[in-house]
């Protein structure tokens, strides 16, 4: 979750235009397109097992303390240390203190991948010295809801509060579901639509490959990405797959009229975040909010809404890639592989929309709703998800190959799409490997999932 950008841009809002206007400040020219990605993963005590608490010898705190050796800028709220800055990039915390990592916009994969190494090796010293340990793994494998510390975040109070009016499973969500996303940008209004709806099609792909949250409880859950399940019945108005991007004449306007419709979370002012759970912006444009009187929302408050929906893809002033479990390294690498490969080349992005443009809306809905339970083997038409990821990788490995940026070894791109290339062939996730070696090698000790899972 992103946070708030209050306070860097405090023009009123006067009409819709300035909205619309604001997304479009996003396009960008194709030489200056980046790759932003960011992970989540959980941390624990590692003596008994136990999450993090913030405070303590072994606690978040003590860890964003001890990061600040590499250089990372502190961020405070209220007095309490919750994230750091560095480079463009940034540390921080969910509600549940998952440890996140916001990389900064890069310009290869190969970048994101050093700075994906660079991130977990800090964090492994730091961890090591406070005897900590972080998961690879999309849902707490056996630690109970109640038992997850809450982050002493202003907004996630709010957030933790009207999420157990509007369905059942927002705390999972915000408490023990981890994931790993990728941020890419777009060089005009027609150029984010086919992105937009190429990714949307395809993210319960994206879900199937990058399965790894196959544990609740201390036993197996009945899913591939359990992750993906909690969202399915986390806050309907905010979240899914948005069947409108595909109508024709979608764009800015259309997304900006659909972000207006979402309740509020928050209004932040004078670091303070004030209580406005249900709400609406639309109010808030007119002055009619009543947690602030008389008040028209600004630039800033729009850029904090959106930062409160969560659809499949997100559009901000880039496009938002949501649908994946947090996984091992070399899936913290793969993502932004993957989606790079099928967006920033033109003839993969064409080939990726050939693909999925007669899909219908219940068809899309459909894999959304089947693949968090099944994963590769989804049937969809006269084919398999499995069957699909084989076709799907392979545009998007020619994208890769057509960008041509290359390490000091040589290679381009692809080499980060070797995993999931091997379990698209053999039709095995990370989870179904996991649920296998619990039923088999572990004898359903889920213990084991602190010692085969850590970073």
């Amino acid at each position: 979750m992103t946070a708030s950008s209050s306070g860097k841009n405090a023009v009123p809002l006067r009409d819709k235009a300035q909205m619309i206007d604001y997304l479009a400040a996003g396009e960008k020219p194709k030489q200056d397109w980046r790759i932003g990605t960011e992970h989540e993963k959980i941390g624990f005590c590692k003596a008994k097992l136990l999450p993090l608490p913030y405070d303590g010898p072994c606690s978040i705190k003590a860890m964003l303390e001890g990061l600040q050796r590499f250089d990372w800028q502190p961020v405070e709220e209220n007095g309490k240390l919750i994230a750091l800055k560095r480079e463009g990039a940034s540390v921080s915390l969910e509600p549940g203190g998952q440890f996140e990592l916001s990389g900064a916009p890069l310009e290869h994969v190969h970048q994101t991948c050093a700075e994906v190494t660079r991130h977990l090796r800090e964090v492994k010293e730091v961890a090591d010295e406070i005897d900590a340990g972080f998961l690879s793994l999309g849902f707490r494998p056996d630690t109970k809801l109640a038992d997850v510390p809450i982050m002493p975040k202003g907004r996630y109070q709010i957030m933790r509060d009207y999420m157990q009016k509007v369905d059942t499973h927002g705390r999972e969500m915000m408490f023990r579901t981890c994931t790993v996303q990728t941020n890419l940008d777009f060089s005009s209004e027609s150029d984010m639509v086919k992105k937009f709806r190429v990714s949307l099609a395809l993210q319960p792909l994206a879900t199937a490959l990058f399965a790894n949250s196959p544990f609740k409880e201390g036993d197996i859950n009945g899913y591939k990405s359990y992750r993906s399940r909690v969202w399915l019945n986390t806050d309907n108005d905010r979240t899914g797959m948005l069947p409108f991007v595909f109508d024709e004449g979608f764009g800015y306007e259309q997304y900006v009229d659909y972000a207006l419709d979402v309740p509020m979370y928050f209004v932040y002012r004078n670091g303070e975040y004030l209580n406005a759970a249900g709400k609406s912006f639309r109010d808030f444009l007119d002055g009619n909010l009543n947690v602030v009187p008389g008040e028209i929302a600004t630039l800033s408050d729009f850029e904090d809404h959106l930062s409160t929906i969560f659809p499949e893809v997100r559009l901000k002033q880039f496009l938002e890639m949501r649908g994946a479990d947090t996984g091992p390294w070399d899936e913290l690498c793969a993502l932004p592989a993957f989606w790079v490969g099928l967006l920033y080349d033109s003839s993969s992005l064409d080939a990726a929309w050939d693909y999925v443009k007669d899909w219908t809306a219940d068809e899309r809905q459909k894999l959304r709703v089947d693949v968090p339970k099944y994963g590769f083997q989804t049937e969809f038409r006269s084919k398999t998800v499995q069957d699909m990821a084989k076709d799907i990788l392979e545009i998007s490995r020619a994208g890769l190959n057509a960008r041509g940026k290359m390490n000091s070894h040589g290679e381009n791109e692809t080499v980060f799409l070797q995993e999931l290339d091997r379990m698209a062939m053999i039709g095995e996730s990370n989870a179904d490997r996991l649920i296998r070696l619990y039923k088999g090698a572990w004898d359903g000790d889920i213990t084991r999932t602190y010692k085969e899972c850590i970073f």
